[in-house]
């Protein structure tokens, strides 16, 4: 009981301790789920009644955050405009905003070298345009000083001391790691003309460029005056002429992602086009593959055909090879300039197809190669689903004058699809989203010409919302990769729920039989 208390002290303090680091930038999603994990943990471990979900807490935990909380901030962000120039939030932008500086008129550069003392104090020697020498502190006056300075050592060729008492000169190797995290953000001298770390030898007496008014939410430029607006409708600070700061903040936008997709001309069109290629590539690779497993189950089903175990293994091959690496050896056959297919094409026949330049080529490509790796899992999948077909229906549908081909359609098909059936529904879904496959093969091109999203004949809708996401010239745009998965989700749950009322028919006919 004890260990137990002091175990959930532990996890309640470190989620205490990071709820506010995340309130404090305000990233309320991941805070929200954060708060509900540990409260579920909390009331698992203190209720008598949730006795048997206490040894299953961590693995609820750990579902939350690493399944639910993708879910939800999928969701979320589908509504906001999160991407390239809005990455951060509101306090996070201020925040960095605030952060930027510029060199007043009245202000000095200097040349620096830092020195630290073993409890980690800076200390910065600076030598201005004038060649005065400066002592620097963080929060504390300039002091000008001299060589002949008794806590002084030995000066160097440039006129820095190589030794200050009480502290350690850092060379380069030692400035580099820290300069950014460390060193830069430290001021130096009385304000208002602190001095801060420009780069790995310049300082020089800053002052801030922005200040920032929260009353009025809003920020003053001290070099010319203007005044930036909070935008909340686009997630900028924006002055009166239209002039933005970067970067922006993320806002909730509402339905405007979803309208984008839909109305847009020129985003709907390249998207109704990739949606329709999507569902004949889904179609068609689980038709070709079942169609070539089921014949090849067929054949190696009669257990009078020589060689046929070792036939079977032969061409369970692919299936047992790594999908990528199976990719990019066809990748490599299609070569246009030196493929082992197209060179050999070109040599009997003068001509070779357009693998991956041309919009029909390219495609049939790609189903080749989908067809090359989902053969053999739908080969095994019939082969399987055979032997539970009872010799005895095949007899007396013989004796009845059945032929071979009634055999196959009336018998065969129907309690062949009981069986296979969810697993074709399952093959038609993951096709659906075969990210692999098209990337790997060429990535979603040839491009679609005259889109202002990067779009090829080959995309499918996931790869597709990958290159808006991860690959857009104009700059990566989450929320509206989000809202395209959104509607993935629906269309693929869509045709599932009718793939399954529909296996529900084959059932009946199977009792038929």
């Amino acid at each position: 009981m004890a260990l137990r208390i002091l175990g959930l002290a532990v996890v309640d303090a470190f989620a205490i301790m990071l709820l506010y680091l995340l309130l404090r930038d305000g990233v309320w999603p991941i805070a929200a789920i954060l708060v509900l994990t540990t409260l579920v943990v909390n009331v698992i471990n203190f209720s008598d009644r949730l006795i048997p979900l206490r040894w299953m807490s961590p693995a609820l935990a750990i579902i939350m955050l690493m399944v639910l909380y993708p879910i939800l901030f999928t969701v979320y962000t589908a509504f906001t405009n999160y991407g390239d120039g809005h990455l951060l939030t509101k306090i996070q932008t201020i925040r960095r905003i605030s952060q930027d500086t510029y060199l007043p008129e009245e202000g000095n550069v200097y040349h620096w070298v830092g020195y630290r003392s073993p409890e980690g104090d800076f200390l910065l020697w600076l030598i201005d345009e004038d060649g005065q020498a400066f002592l620097a502190q963080p929060d504390k006056s300039l002091e000008q000083v001299s060589p002949e300075d008794s806590q002084i050592g030995q000066l160097d060729n440039a006129g820095f001391p190589l030794n200050v008492e009480g502290y350690t000169r850092m060379e380069l190797l030692d400035v580099i790691p820290i300069l950014d995290s460390q060193l830069a953000p430290l001021e130096f001298g009385d304000p208002p003309l602190t001095i801060r770390i420009k780069s790995i030898r310049e300082a020089a007496q800053l002052k801030p460029r922005f200040e920032y008014d929260d009353e009025q939410d809003l920020f003053i430029e001290n070099i010319t005056g203007t005044v930036y607006f909070a935008d909340e409708s686009q997630g900028q600070f924006t002055s009166s002429e239209g002039v933005s700061l970067n970067p922006g903040y993320q806002v909730e936008i509402g339905w405007r992602n979803f309208d984008r997709l839909f109305n847009s001309p020129a985003l709907s069109g390249p998207f109704i086009q990739i949606f329709i290629w999507t569902i004949v590539f889904a179609f068609l690779s689980v038709f070709t593959t079942f169609a070539l497993g089921l014949f090849l189950a067929l054949v190696y089903n009669d257990p009078t055909f020589p060689f046929r175990k070792l036939i079977r293994a032969f061409l369970i091959m692919p299936y047992a090879i790594p999908g990528i690496i199976g990719i990019l050896i066809w990748r490599g056959m299609l070569n246009p300039h030196f493929g082992v297919l197209t060179t050999n094409l070109v040599n009997i026949v003068g001509w070779t197809p357009g693998w991956f330049t041309h919009p029909i080529w390219s495609k049939v490509g790609v189903l080749i190669v989908n067809l090359w790796l989902g053969f053999p899992y739908m080969m095994l999948v019939c082969s399987g689903a055979l032997q539970t077909i009872p010799s005895e229906i095949y007899e007396a549908a013989t004796v009845d004058g059945a032929g071979v081909w009634q055999r196959f359609r009336k018998i065969t098909l129907p309690l062949l699809f009981v069986n296979v059936g969810p697993l074709l529904i399952s093959s038609f879904t993951m096709n659906f989203n075969n990210f692999a496959v098209i990337y790997a093969y060429n990535e979603g091109r040839p491009p679609i010409p005259g889109t202002i999203t990067p779009a090829g004949y080959t995309d499918i809708l996931i790869s597709y919302t990958y290159r808006i996401a991860f690959e857009s010239g104009r700059g990566s745009d989450y929320g509206y990769a989000n809202a395209i998965t959104i509607v993935i989700f629906l269309i693929v749950a869509s045709i599932t729920l009718v793939q399954y009322r529909a296996m529900g028919t084959w059932e009946e006919i199977s009792e038929n039989v």
